[in-house]
């Protein structure tokens, strides 16, 4: 019989060490060996260093997010909190980070599985959940970005931080949420794929979004020892699940200082 594997996906770890470790750990208690990460490692929180060198170890294939592209650029223009993130990473860091691939394909029960950070274009082009019928036919286009070849059934992609499943036309769209800054509710996500790598359209396929408590007041405080700039918004953020740039309108406001 053929062997059928399970694959974990994760993304948009954003220097969360504490969700990061505690998915990883929960990958390992199902036995999942296998894990491919859709970038977006470092910046906005206060271990982007750790989590480079954590998804260097742990990770089978990782495709480049948009901060992994823009955050270890030199900028003389970078806001002081980029320049903070910046100077976390060492020469190191940066230079993997720089050298990612930005599509990664598989066959996986006979459908082409596409592994991408924000889309087809670019990984500052943003499909949200909420998106029009073209936005959803070009995350299945061939671009200068994926390349010629045979267009893929099934494309997972992060950088929105919202974990969903769209299937239409035989075609499925799937977003594994954020393992360290999820914006749809403040658990983690992640998302297992279980196949036959290689394999045909006769085997079984399988795709299940998981989420993992951790402890989100430890690592405040783990941002808040380093010194990390931008606090105040990234504890609202893990938190509530509510992006920044609502925080106002919704009178979210950081919680008062300890005397």
């Amino acid at each position: 019989m053929t062997r059928v594997e399970r694959i974990a996906v994760v993304s948009d770890v954003h220097g969360n060490m504490t969700a990061y470790d505690a998915v990883l750990a929960d990958i390992d208690r199902r036995g999942i060996t296998t894990v491919l990460n859709l970038g977006d490692v470092a910046g906005k929180g206060p271990r982007g260093s750790a989590a480079v060198a954590r998804t260097r170890e742990r990770c089978a294939v990782t495709v480049r997010g948009n901060w992994d592209d823009f955050l270890p650029r030199p900028d003389p223009d970078k806001n002081p909190a980029s320049v903070w993130w910046y100077e976390e990473l060492t020469p190191e860091d940066r230079a993997w980070l720089l050298a990612l691939p930005l599509v990664h394909d598989m066959v996986i029960s006979g459908r082409r599985v596409r592994f991408v950070h924000a889309s087809a274009d670019s990984v500052y082009t943003r499909v949200r959940r909420v998106h029009t019928d073209e936005e959803f036919d070009g995350m299945f286009a061939a671009t200068e970005l994926t390349g010629p070849g045979p267009a893929p059934s099934v494309v997972v992609y992060g950088d929105v931080h919202d974990a969903y499943v769209k299937t239409v036309d035989g075609r499925t769209l799937v977003n594994a949420g954020s393992a360290g800054n999820p914006l749809d509710e403040p658990v983690p996500s992640y998302l297992v794929l279980e196949g036959v790598v290689g394999g045909t359209a006769r085997d079984p396929f399988a795709l299940q979004v998981v989420r993992v408590p951790y402890d989100v007041e430890a690592e405040i405080e783990v941002a808040r020892a380093a010194g990390m700039p931008e606090l105040e918004a990234w504890a609202i953020e893990l938190r509530t699940a509510v992006f920044r740039g609502r925080h106002a309108e919704l009178g979210l406001v950081p919680d008062p200082p300890v005397r």
